[in-house]
């Protein structure tokens, strides 16, 4: 900075502070009332030789912590206007083995008035260091709304996890008239959003919507798929289909249901190991039951019987085939009787 401290506060105090309505003539002062002890920064960017300074403190002859006096009114002077944008950088990487140094320096070296930077997983949605640097740059636009603000990043990549997040950050840049600059990559370069940039944008917002689409077709055909297979989604089966015919296969020998359980066990999920509960084995047999078709499956004596009735109906030359066997057997079964009773009997 060429300005003396007292100098820089007279050029800040040449001007309204956007941020606490602090009039031209008086420092800053703080939700409390109080003298602040450093100009806002919305403010003091507004004077072209302090816009790339971090901060600038407030004369001890304005009393900073005491009770905020109003100062001798001044004619504000406007906001110059300046062709030299505030570029805010932002950083990140993955894993702390990833480093953040190749990163911070090239966003020095584009001359970033402040870099935010931050080793966060890609899992988490809310990345601090990232709003911070957004809402710095909302506060530069709304201070000096003719000064352009841009921010930067590295690659696009650091900017958003998935096309749906770099959507939803695109809009927030867009509605704020903040630019976006890349470093690297094959879309480097600065894109205006009320410019030449609004097209990127648009492609953007496209992207983002084409991906949302492209999941859902993708979830939707996995869905069928896994039906076609038996799968349809949901917790693993307590009981499964070998465990119901061993079930079904006692029940029908008179053992007690409870007893059925116990021996029983379960193979996946976090009970794995242990035995149903009574109460899933009766509603598992009696869903098989209600299910049930006439593929061998049926378990009532009544359904059994219709089943019977209904093949009867569907292979009669079947069924005829077989009476005349079972005619047949019985036929022979006769003879053999006869014959063995003639063999025993001693008056013969």
């Amino acid at each position: 900075m060429d300005l003396t401290p007292d100098q820089a506060a007279l050029a800040v105090e040449r001007h309204d502070c956007p941020n606490c309505d602090a009039p031209a003539g008086s420092a800053c002062r703080t939700r409390g009332g109080k003298t602040a002890a450093k100009y806002h920064t919305p403010r003091f960017v507004l004077v072209p030789a302090l816009r790339e300074e971090l901060e600038i403190p407030v004369p001890a002859d304005r009393a900073p912590g005491r009770a905020w006096k109003q100062g001798p009114a001044l004619a504000v002077v406007p906001a110059p206007r300046t062709e030299r944008p505030v570029r805010i950088g932002y950083a990140r990487t993955s894993t702390a083995r990833q480093e953040l140094a190749s990163q911070i320096e090239a966003l020095r070296g584009a001359e970033c008035h402040k870099v935010f930077s931050e080793q966060i997983s890609t899992r988490i949605k809310v990345r601090p260091e990232l709003e911070k640097a957004l809402a710095l740059a909302r506060q530069f636009k709304e201070a000096a709304p003719e000064t352009p603000v841009i921010f930067t990043v590295h690659e696009l990549k650091r900017l958003a996890r998935n096309a749906a997040e770099l959507m939803t950050l695109s809009a927030e840049l867009q509605a704020g008239g903040i630019q976006l600059e890349l470093l690297t990559g094959p879309l480097s370069g600065i894109y205006d959003p009320n410019g030449m940039g609004a097209m990127f944008f648009a492609v953007l917002a496209a992207a983002g919507q084409i991906e949302r689409n492209y999941i859902r077709e993708k979830t939707l055909e996995g869905q069928v798929i896994a039906a076609s297979k038996g799968n349809h989604g949901g917790r693993p089966k307590v009981i499964d289909d070998d465990m119901l015919t061993f079930a079904v296969a006692l029940k029908d020998k008179g053992v007690p249901v409870p007893e059925i359980a116990k021996k029983l066990t379960i193979k996946v999920g976090k009970n794995a190991g242990k035995s149903p509960s009574v109460a899933s084995l009766y509603r598992a047999l009696a869903e098989a039951e209600d299910a049930a078709t006439d593929d061998g499956l049926l378990l009532r004596p009544e359904h059994r019987a219709l089943a019977d009735h209904e093949k009867a109906r569907a292979y009669p030359e079947a069924v005829a085939q077989a009476h005349t066997d079972f005619a047949a057997l019985q036929t022979d079964a006769q003879a053999n009787l006869h014959e063995r009773l003639q063999n025993s009997d001693p008056a013969a």
